[in-house]
């Protein structure tokens, strides 16, 4: 089989490997908000037994760029699809770890799951949150630069939904100052939503990298 053959089939392959982690690790994330307004166990305990799969996949997929980039040594679009593969392939992990915090964090406050409900309401924060992570991984199925931006001004609207979740917080803490732990833990779960908004965001900036060749960072 001609060499040039074999280092484009493998150069499909290997983005078929990345498409199917972000698949996977978008499921993952649509379960964890799940999990927070059901505090469903078998789903929490699921979502976190499933982590090592990600994991797995990170090395193999970082393991095949490195043989690609040692073997045939590519230059110009190939050497860039290599470079953004690398890059959103550590994103991807680091979203699913944040899935996995949030089953954590579910898991450790469902003791208190009547005190939550009324802590704050993340349903508008997760939509936004799986919108953008959806919004990133169509984008860099399809090559689409334009897409990619506009996952820059959802952003915004993510961090102001952080900042009242803090305030909501802050609240209930004075009104239940026998709960810490339940309030702390609350907080934490819009950090983490907040991190997977952060994680989408930098895929959107290694796709527009992708297809014009422009390092884009928005923070």
């Amino acid at each position: 089989m001609p060499v040039h053959h074999t280092f484009h089939s493998e150069l499909e392959k290997l983005n078929q490997k990345l498409l199917t982690m972000g698949a996977m690790v978008e499921d993952r994330v649509r379960k964890a908000v799940t999990v927070i307004e059901t505090h469903d166990e078998e789903l929490v305990n699921s979502i976190i037994r499933s982590d090592y799969q990600i994991d797995d996949m990170e090395v193999e997929i970082e393991e095949d760029c490195l043989k690609i980039l040692a073997l045939h040594q590519p230059v110009a679009s190939d050497l860039r699809f290599l470079i953004t593969v690398i890059k959103i392939n550590n994103e991807i992990e680091r979203i699913g770890d944040m899935a996995v915090n949030i089953a954590k964090r579910v898991g450790v406050i469902a003791e208190s799951a009547s005190l939550m409900k009324g802590v704050y309401d993340y349903s508008e924060m997760s939509e936004h949150v799986i919108n953008m992570l959806r919004m990133s991984l169509d984008a860099l199925v399809h090559r689409d630069a334009a897409m990619a931006r506009q996952i820059f001004l959802i952003e915004d609207k993510v961090n102001t939904l952080r900042n009242q979740a803090y305030e909501a917080v802050l609240k209930m803490l004075a009104k239940y100052p026998e709960h810490p732990g339940c309030m702390i833990n609350n907080y934490l779960l819009a950090r983490h939503l907040e991190r997977i908004a952060d994680r989408a965001t930098n895929i959107a900036e290694e796709v527009i990298y992708l297809v014009e060749g422009e390092i884009i960072r928005v923070r």
